[in-house]
């Protein structure tokens, strides 16, 4: 057996990062200025650990385009570096001066605060440049300057420097394919896109351009609603203020700052669309955190930040690992008790923001069992009398002989009659709206037995009946008039779309008829039309018509069978149709046919 090691050649590696470890381009300017922003954290905390001369200067980066040189500086006052650094941190591909750093200064607060992993960083630069110059002077006593160039083949020069003040300087020499990064224009929104939010003030050609301070490293006890929207404005200027927001700041299992905002749902909102802004220590990493948040929170808005994110070597996008399931689970907690809390201490404002709220709470339900058990305490539903209750509330009023049904109805103006029927009996109806409403009764009905959802026209129930009023009175064959009735409406429509027929006493005169669709065939169809599935052949909505033997019309039409038969065939049909009407069951190719035959009954009515 043979052992070795692994020879790597820095003329293979080069070529790779310069082509293909950086999907855009741009990043250089990203990780040039968090190498500067490293080397002022590093000399900041030498200074707090009295290891460095605590002098009042100021803490700077300097961005410098010099158009006619076709040079790009970014040059800092942070720690620099010796002649002898220059070497280990700079010549040695993928040494990580930060990772060393962090070994010799580690605590919780540091490790936040240093940007550096990989030590590829700086060799982004030659994605854009024919030659790099490093100009740099340690803050250690007695130092020299160094002065290290590299065209990026895998020879450099290294000699002594001119530089007097501490820090680096790194001048970059734009290749011609790359012009466009002597554009003020160009790098000033490359900054702002990625570094506006660091701790140390960034000058562009002279000019201080980073004046934003993150709101997520604040306590929330600081801030007030104007700076949380105006920070939202910074992050999103041209989408309309959130409805609300969740400030996070975890320390345990991993650290974790941000802020959560639910956006204003507009008509065209995209709801598959990622819009959370991802940061690793104040840098912006990208704006699609798919894997950091479950699918039903992917419409939140704002900043999360966190060093513990694991990252890809480019620091471009998510790795997918345990930290960020337990980032996604925790994220969820926190929207649920936040929803719950507010809930709790201002129903009012609650109630305000739901119709922004509603989707995501119910999607969250459907897909999440732990989510389901925080919202089922703040699922609310509007009753036709205009009043918001949770499903308790709404049981607890109930009377005896309704408490484990759920009455509802899809059309607030379905049939006014009807509803009056419900609120006559002491009965509430809930009003559902939502597209997700019957998947998410399906699942409370699961959850939750012998709770059951019920729309108002998908039943007949003993709490709709009078039965003191009900035609018992036998004639000669052994029927009783609502037996006769039925019979007679039967003759007519019993063979309408396999129709059935029964005719009632109901607790209120007003109503003359209306139709029950069974419940399990209505949502079934429902669903398909929802996600755009035709209805199986042959699957048709059962259908039951219940005639009112305590109407005065369809008394006067079982009556008229004898004088004018006609006339009470064209008057049963009609009645059946204005029920399909009212409950919006009509179809829209039979409307021509319906209006035909009210002009007909019509006219028959004033022909005498």
């Amino acid at each position: 057996m043979t052992q070795g090691k692994l020879t790597i050649h820095t003329e293979n590696i080069l070529p790779i990062i310069k082509k293909w470890l950086y999907s855009d381009k741009e990043i250089f300017l990203r990780e040039l200025i968090s190498n500067a922003c490293d080397a002022l954290q590093k000399l900041k905390i030498l200074r707090e650990t009295e290891q460095a001369p605590a002098i009042k200067d100021e803490l700077r980066i300097d961005v410098t385009i010099d158009a006619k040189k076709k040079t790009l500086t970014i040059a800092d006052t942070g720690i620099g570096m010796t002649a002898d650094e220059v070497v280990k941190y700079i010549a040695q591909v993928a040494f990580s001066g930060a990772e060393e750093f962090l070994g010799k200064y580690q605590s919780s607060s540091n490790k936040e605060e240093i940007i550096g992993h990989f030590g590829l960083g700086f060799y982004s630069a030659y994605m854009v440049s024919s030659q790099v110059e490093i100009d740099t002077l340690s803050y250690q006593s007695e130092s020299e300057p160094a002065l290290w160039c590299c065209d990026g083949s895998i020879d450099y020069t290294l000699e002594k420097g001119l530089r007097t003040d501490r820090g680096t300087a790194i001048t970059l020499h734009i290749d011609a394919e790359s012009e466009e990064y002597l554009n003020e224009g160009k790098i000033r929104d490359i900054l702002m896109r990625y570094c506006a939010f660091l701790p140390f003030p960034i000058h562009l050609n002279g000019t201080h351009i980073n004046h934003e301070e993150p709101l997520w490293v604040k306590p929330s006890s600081t801030l007030t609603d104007q700076d949380y929207l105006q920070f939202y404005r910074t992050l999103y200027p041209l989408e309309p203020d959130p409805v609300f927001w969740i400030h996070l700041n975890v320390d345990y299992p991993f650290h974790l700052k941000g802020i959560l905002y639910f956006p204003k749902i507009q008509r065209r909102f995209e709801w598959d669309k990622s819009a959370m802004k991802l940061f690793c220590n104040r840098v912006f990493v990208s704006d699609n955190c798919k894997d950091l948040l479950p699918d039903f929170l992917m419409i939140l808005r704002g900043a999360i930040d966190s060093p513990d994110i694991p990252l890809n070597v480019s620091r471009s996008y998510l790795q997918m690992d345990r930290t960020v399931r337990q980032l996604s689970t925790h994220m969820t907690k926190k929207v649920a008790d936040r929803l719950s809390s507010l809930f709790s201490s201002d129903r009012e404002k609650f109630i305000a923001v739901w119709p922004d709220l509603e989707m995501i709470v119910k999607l969250g339900m459907l897909h999440d069992e732990k989510f389901y058990e925080r919202a089922k305490e703040f699922l609310i539903w509007k009753t036709l009398n205009g009043e918001w209750l949770t499903l308790d509330e709404y049981k607890n009023r109930q009377p005896d002989n309704a408490k484990d049904k759920v009455f509802y109805t899809a059309e607030e103006k379905l049939s006014t009659a009807l509803i009056d029927l419900y609120h006559k009996q002491g009965i509430g109806v809930l009003l559902t709206n939502a597209h997700i409403d019957t998947a998410l009764m399906n699942s409370i009905e699961s959850k939750s037995h012998p709770v059951q959802f019920q729309r108002i026209d998908g039943k007949l129930g003993d709490h709709l009946l009078d039965t003191s009023r009900e035609k018992t009175l036998l004639d000669n064959s052994g029927k009783t008039e609502s037996a006769r009735i039925a019979d007679f409406f039967r003759a007519h429509l019993g063979q309408k779309d396999q129709l059935e027929i029964e005719a009632k006493s109901l607790a209120t005169d007003t109503l003359p008829a209306f139709l029950i669709v069974d419940e399990d065939t209505r949502r079934l169809r429902d669903y398909l039309a929802l996600s755009g599935q035709p209805l199986p052949s042959g699957l048709t909505s059962k259908r039951t018509l219940v005639l009112n033997t305590n109407n005065k019309l369809v008394s006067a039409i079982y009556h008229l069978k004898d004088k004018k038969p006609e006339l009470a065939k064209e008057m049963s049909s009609h009645l059946y149709e204005l029920s399909l009407l009212a409950q919006k069951e009509l179809d829209p190719a039979a409307l021509s046919g319906f209006i035909e035959r009210n002009t007909r009954v019509l006219e028959q009515l004033t022909s005498d």
